[in-house]
């Protein structure tokens, strides 16, 4: 961007800031408000101007935060994927609105998804899902595999007996899918049981296979993997601060090193010490010393 570093490092610290990332959460805060309000007719006709205002106010606001970090991380924005997805939104609302392209305005409302990547804990939750996601592939298959296994068994043995809810195979998908929820399935398995009285193992069955048993098993491959983002995440705070501590070690050894270095240089040679190498005597003094006895 140009700047010298110094100039850059100190929008790095505006933009990292605690009270700047609580200030942009307040903004999108109050986006969502105005826009929830909006949807009023009764208000929107009455304070449209208002609104008008308060929208192109919370837009600029956007836009000047994001090129503050733009210019604090230059290229390094771009390389984060939370990053990209703040720009996309905020750029999505900069496009003219026209008749042909009113549904744009729709983009508005995307705004208040930001607080996704603002608060950290948010942001780790949807990383932890994207993370979990070739694990929930499997079980996603399985639980599919299993509705439909049943779909198919109950439309054959209940078809004549329920025609409303296994008259076709479609029919019987929604059955069994409502069941799955575990919602006015109770209903469902008393309209059955008038005809066909040990339907109830059938539903029974089910029920615990699916609800009990794959969905546990979904939650617990996102937990998980919520848990592995969690400790990774710990993980880079503990080398960060492990940095910082061996840095400031090392600091204070160099500092201490130097002040040893310097009074070594400052205080003088005691009086009256003899050279290093006057200490002993030769070995020549001592063998005339025999000669002379």
């Amino acid at each position: 961007m140009g700047l010298p570093p110094f100039h850059r490092e100190r929008i790095r610290v505006v933009v990292d800031s605690p009270v700047f990332q609580r200030a942009v959460i307040a903004v999108i805060a109050l986006n969502g408000i105005a826009l929830g309000l909006e949807t009023s007719p009764e208000l929107a006709d009455r304070h449209a101007t208002a609104f008008l205002v308060i929208d192109r106010v919370i837009l600029a606001v956007f836009v000047v935060e994001i090129l503050l970090r733009i210019v604090a991380y230059g290229k390094a924005f771009f390389r984060d994927p939370w990053n990209w997805f703040d720009l996309i939104i905020v750029g999505a609302a900069l496009v003219p609105a026209s008749e042909s392209l009113s549904i744009l305005r729709l983009f508005r409302f995307l705004r208040v998804l930001r607080l996704i990547s603002v608060v950290p804990g948010m942001r780790r939750v949807v990383s932890a899902l994207f993370t979990a996601i070739p694990g929930l592939a499997s079980a996603v298959v399985l639980l599919l595999l299993s509705l439909y296994t049943a779909s198919v068994i109950g439309e054959q043995l209940f078809r004549e007996a329920a025609p409303q809810y296994f008259g076709d195979l479609g029919r019987s998908l929604f059955t069994m899918f409502t069941v799955l929820t575990v919602e006015n399935w109770p209903q469902v398995a008393e309209d059955v049981m008038a005809r066909e009285p040990l339907a109830w193992i059938f539903f029974a069955t089910f029920i615990v296979i699916t609800a009990f048993f794959v969905l546990n098993l979904l939650i617990g491959v996102i937990v998980s993997a919520m848990e592995a983002e969690v400790n990774a995440q710990r993980w880079k705070e503990d080398q960060e601060l492990e940095l910082q501590q061996h840095t400031a070690v090392m600091d204070e050894i160099r500092a201490l090193s130097e002040r040893v270095d310097r009074l070594a240089a400052v205080l003088p040679m005691p009086v009256g010490a003899p050279p290093a190498e006057a200490d002993a005597p030769s070995g020549g003094d001592r063998c005339s010393c025999g000669q002379d006895q």
